[in-house]
């Protein structure tokens, strides 16, 4: 025998859990994302999508200031910029084809579009066509705890009431 077997045979079984029965509204949900086509999951994130980019350019997020409606709690109540400050603004100067301005607003979003914008149409294009259509977005495991921290810096150094940190400042 091998380590590996002999040390699982020489453990206690665990207690047995069950889980209970689903309710109504699983199994309601589990009928409906079974007999839904393939395309229903990319369309109503597209139909999200296209919400979001109608209430961006209806509602200019450039022109209001930090009171006006809808405010960010956190920069009402203490009067630092939140991590997803000037998110709104970025992506409204994104949809007017203003790179700079955007970066300006918020320099992690504008970093991370590209890449959210792929592994949708990726992901969108193997659920519809049934096979890889385009390559998939081999992502570390190290990335996304790389990417949290430099939000974290990013968040505390845009609040820095000193040049050069001023300019992310929103």
């Amino acid at each position: 025998m091998s380590p590996t077997t002999e040390h699982v045979e020489s453990c206690p079984p665990g207690p047995a859990y069950t889980l209970p029965p689903p309710g109504r509204v699983s199994r309601l949900v589990v009928k409906v994302a079974a007999r839904s086509p393939a395309w229903a999951a990319p369309a109503a994130i597209a139909t999200c999508f296209a919400g979001a980019v109608g209430y961006v350019l209806v509602n200019n997020p450039t022109t209001p200031g930090a009171y006006a409606s809808p405010t960010c709690l956190l920069k009402l109540t203490t009067g630092f910029d939140c991590p997803g400050c000037g998110g709104t603004r970025a992506f409204w100067y994104l949809l007017h084809g203003n790179l700079p301005q955007a970066a300006r607003n918020h320099a992690l979003f504008v970093f991370a579009v590209p890449f959210l914008l792929y592994v949708y149409i990726a992901w969108s294009a193997k659920l519809i066509f049934k096979r890889d259509v385009l390559p998939a977005l081999r992502i570390p495991p190290l990335t996304l705890p790389v990417f949290l921290g430099a939000w974290l810096v990013f968040s505390v150094l845009r609040n820095l009431p000193f040049a050069p940190f001023t300019w992310f400042y929103v």
